[in-house]
């Protein structure tokens, strides 16, 4: 967790039963004035089991064939890969808003709209990522060499996740700045508008660890201030 001013900005695995326990704790020995959450009205909806998280035709329509078949493909790895720890996708953000609501906190969902985001990526992509991606999943089939093992449990430390995003940024530009960057500034902005309302009382933010950075990096550079720490 980061601290920054009144922001308390937590970085976690959307599979990982160590990101549970510490948004738990957080967002109750804080007790904060409101738990922002990387999410749009869709995914909240979604990860709450409610109906209107469901994709309609229209939502297809509004994404694309490629963007809906992204979109499921993210969705099914994510679950499979959850299962193997014990846990669902987005079980830290269900444990955030039933512990903000038992905290009489505001929930705040700060991510930009998953459609937009897709529409983004696909507007800006390359032929040349597109290849190179296929490239990568391929190579990697048959690669020898030593993979890297972490464990799915927890959250991934923080070089190695920076090590991940730079390799992003340097390979598939167009993904890292529509799926990572662009969505940083977002969710930063929402969240100083957040601080900024509740200045006396604290702010509570649960972000994807590979956003933290980026969001904490843009509030130092556009409202800089001395007291930042993380724990």
């Amino acid at each position: 967790m980061i601290a920054y001013r009144n922001l308390n900005l937590i970085g976690t695995s959307h599979i990982s039963i160590e990101s549970i326990k510490e948004v738990v704790r957080a967002v109750t020995e804080l007790k904060p004035a409101v738990v922002a959450l990387e999410l749009d009205e869709n995914r909240l909806f979604a990860i709450m089991g409610e109906k209107k998280g469901k994709l309609s035709l229209r939502d297809v329509g509004a994404l694309g064939i490629k963007g809906f078949l992204f979109n499921l493909m993210g969705a099914w790895a994510e679950k499979k890969l959850g299962r193997l720890v014990g846990t669902s996708p987005g079980d830290e953000m269900r444990a955030a808003v039933k512990t903000a609501r038992e905290q009489n906190a505001r929930i705040a969902l700060i991510d930009r709209d998953i459609r937009q985001t897709i529409k983004s990526l696909f507007r800006q992509i390359t032929w040349k990522e597109k290849f190179r991606f296929l490239w990568d999943i391929t190579a990697g089939l048959f690669s020898k060499r030593r993979r890297i093992e972490f464990d799915l449990r927890k959250v991934p430390e923080k070089e190695f996740i920076s090590k991940i995003i730079k390799q992003v940024r340097k390979r598939y530009p167009s993904v890292y700045n529509a799926l990572i960057h662009e969505r940083n500034v977002i969710m930063a902005q929402h969240l100083y508008s957040l601080m900024e309302r509740y200045k006396d009382m604290p702010v509570v933010a649960v972000v994807g660890a590979g956003h933290e950075e980026g969001i904490i990096s843009w509030l130092r550079a556009s409202h800089s201030a001395p007291h930042t720490r993380s724990e």
